[in-house]
């Protein structure tokens, strides 16, 4: 989830919760005043009977109309004394409406001039206070919503305008590619924060691609420097085996360190290969027939491998299996699938070479599974004996694969190694 998303929800949600709650506590604090006044208005009310009764006993008979009604009832010595004035809610049956309707209601005791208590109760018409709660309510409701919208939208707009300064350094970071010199960052920002943070990236930046610029160099100065000394080397090497003033015993050492100096060549090669693909320096790609290159790279393979007398089996999909990678790469890749496959082969063996629209899969015969753990490391030798092989091939393979964004798998099947060469949405749902 984005930072702006993350923090717009928390936001929301913090906003909308502390509407609800001032909404609901101004809704019943507004209510509880109406009914305050209500109340008041009935103590006034009841002010104007009492002093009217003590001024004309006869009103002790009358009752009221419509909207008020009061009535009074006698109450004893003792009631009169113990009584306590109350208010609350009520109904009354209204002939005229045919429908019972809402009152607030109060009782209260008065004495009068020759001693004796009375009850009286007073009722008021709420009908205009209800009206008064619902549309209040109706217009919380609708200002809280606009104020949701509103507030919401602003928030949205704030957020943007203050993480716009990060997104900037986000879309600038992904245009960084090894090898490449650094982008120009246009960031200004007032936060400080953000703007400290664009000048570590930067620098860091700056640092990261002159390191990478001083470690090619050195690998391939190194690689180049090793390679003139064992050529050297090698060449002398040729001119003594041509001597004949050496014993049999002693041209086979001369061999054994021929051979030894080969060696160290095709890893000296292999090394800057490897190092010049994880750097990034093969980034020109396009689209590469594999079936292609396994028709043009077969032929020549089984004619270098012909004395192990292996039997070739060729399936092709109804499509070619095309990738996107470098094409350099993509013909090392192949060849080293290839030639492992032969070289780790058996005497009499088989080579199955199948390709269909979204793989490539080569299986040759074999002894017993390899470790699928250690088989793609470097200098690992999966098979004991075998000097022609430097352990390199397949961590290339590997390191190929993954550069144009392949998937490379080994499996043991019914007696023989199986390399797969997959799509990476393939190999997903193969996975699944």
């Amino acid at each position: 989830m984005k930072l702006l998303h993350y923090t717009y929800r928390k936001l929301s949600l913090l906003f909308i919760a502390l509407m609800a709650t001032w909404g609901v506590l101004f809704y019943y604090a507004i209510v509880d005043e109406v009914v305050d006044e209500t109340d008041d208005t009935l103590e006034n009310y009841a002010y104007l009977l009492i002093k009217k009764v003590l001024h004309d006993p006869s009103t002790l008979d009358t009752q009221g109309n419509l909207m008020s009604v009061y009535a009074f009832r006698p109450l004893t010595e003792e009631e009169g004394l113990n009584y306590r004035e109350v208010f609350y809610d009520s109904s009354i049956y209204i002939e005229l409406e045919g429908e019972y309707e809402p009152v607030r209601a109060m009782k209260t005791a008065f004495r009068t001039a020759d001693g004796q208590f009375y009850e009286l109760t007073l009722m008021i018409s709420t009908m205009e206070r209800d009206d008064l709660q619902e549309a209040m309510l109706w217009y919380l409701s609708i200002l809280f919503l606009l104020l949701l919208i509103c507030t919401s939208i602003g928030i949205r707009l704030v957020l943007g305008s203050v993480f716009r300064p990060l997104h900037r350094l986000l879309e600038w970071l992904q245009l960084i590619q090894p090898g490449k010199p650094v982008p120009a960052l246009d960031n200004p920002t007032q936060i400080r924060e953000f703007r400290q943070l664009s000048e570590a990236a930067e620098d860091m930046a700056g640092r990261s691609y002159k390191a990478y610029e001083e470690q090619k160099q050195f690998i391939e100065n190194a690689a180049h420097e090793l390679q003139t000394p064992l050529a050297i080397v090698r060449g002398k090497v040729e001119l003594l085996a041509e001597c004949e003033c050496f014993s049999e015993a002693q041209m086979k050492e001369l061999d054994a360190i021929y051979s030894t100096l080969g060696r160290a060549v095709k890893l000296n090669k292999s090394l800057l290969l490897l190092s010049r693909i994880e750097n990034g320096q093969f980034s020109d790609t396009e689209d590469v027939d594999v079936d292609e290159l396994v028709d043009n790279l077969l032929p020549d393979l089984m004619d270098i491998y012909e004395h192990k007398d292996i039997r070739l089996e060729r399936q092709r999909g109804d499509k070619p299996f095309v990738i996107r990678c470098n094409p350099s790469l993509a013909q090392i890749l192949v060849s080293n699938l290839l030639k492992n496959a032969l070289l780790h082969n058996q005497d009499g063996g088989s080579l199955q070479v199948v390709t269909t629209p979204d793989s490539l899969q080569v299986r040759n015969s074999g002894e017993a599974p390899l470790d699928q753990e250690k088989l793609f490391r470097r200098f690992y030798h999966s098979i004991k004996g075998k000097k022609d092989s430097n352990g390199l091939g397949l961590a290339i393979a590997r390191t190929i694969a993954q550069s144009a964004s392949l998937g490379l798998e080994y499996a043991w099947e019914d007696g023989m190694h199986v390399f797969s060469l997959v799509k990476e949405t393939e190999k997903e749902t193969v996975g699944k």
